[in-house]
């Protein structure tokens, strides 16, 4: 007896997936129970870098052993999420690199018959920062960073419109995200707005409407906030962890790259 196909959700991004991890797998669930969800993310993660954030280090998303995690599920075509562009602006990548990684991602997602939807970058959020609230992030998230905050701005417009050229060659859908989503720091969206992210990356492809107000409890936080990544390194020491690390309430598995 042949067992059906399993469905497949894929997220790329960084801080903003890993803050609002349970709620993504609530999220998910409700729409479509049973899916297995792949993750690569990671506060400050790069999609063509590796980076480091304290002791930590993550490989790059197109570096991670994800794409050989999908290509070893064998399901259902993905329903995929590519968010938290820009990180790599910050330490001192160019557009024309940061969106080459972006485009080989989405190629790649392409190739494996995804459905893809992509968010734009928060605009209207990162117009209203001024020199000393820029200074203040700087120093705080970045501190190797010397892009000045007209460049920053110059360039988020650049790669804001690179990302929509992505969307169209690959018939990717756009996710539009408001200022008001993004708290003062404009890198990470408000708690209470990334229940509106998941439920737009849900309608982008195609699910059904669920329980819009279906939440993770604190258990299922703490029970998926403590798994980890693959290929991780913790104070110069590499870590590895078998995936998928999670079976989630509904069947799904929850692997993290």
């Amino acid at each position: 007896m042949t067992s059906s196909p399993r469905s497949c959700v894929v997220v790329l991004g960084a801080s903003n997936v890993s803050r609002g991890l349970s709620r993504l797998v609530a999220a998910v669930e409700t729409r479509s129970p049973g899916a297995d969800v792949f993750v690569a993310a990671g506060h400050g993660r790069g999609y063509g870098v590796n980076t480091r954030v304290a002791a930590r280090r993550l490989p790059s998303i197109l570096g991670s052993g994800l794409w050989r995690g999908l290509d070893r599920h064998g399901g259902e075509r993905p329903a995929a999420l590519v968010t938290d562009v820009g990180n790599e602006l910050l330490y001192g990548l160019t557009v024309e690199q940061v969106a080459g990684w972006v485009r080989e991602s989405v190629r790649r997602l392409a190739e494996r018959g995804a459905t893809i939807a992509i968010t734009r970058l928060p605009l209207a959020g990162i117009a209203t920062v001024g020199p000393v609230r820029y200074r203040a992030l700087r120093t705080f998230f970045v501190p190797g960073c010397r892009l000045s905050l007209a460049a920053l701005k110059a360039t988020a417009i650049r790669l804001d419109a690179e990302l929509e050229g992505i969307a169209e060659d690959f018939g990717a859908r756009v996710i539009e995200q408001p200022g008001h989503w993004y708290g003062l720091d404009t890198l990470h969206v408000r708690r209470r707005h990334l229940d509106d992210l998941w439920r737009a990356a849900c309608e982008a492809w195609g699910l059904s409407a669920g329980d819009a107000r279906a939440k993770a409890s604190v258990a299922e936080w703490a029970r998926i906030g403590t798994r980890a990544a693959e290929v991780r390194s913790l104070a110069g020491v590499m870590r590895f962890t078998p995936q998928p690390v999670l079976r989630l309430r509904s069947g799904g598995m929850l692997s993290l790259y």
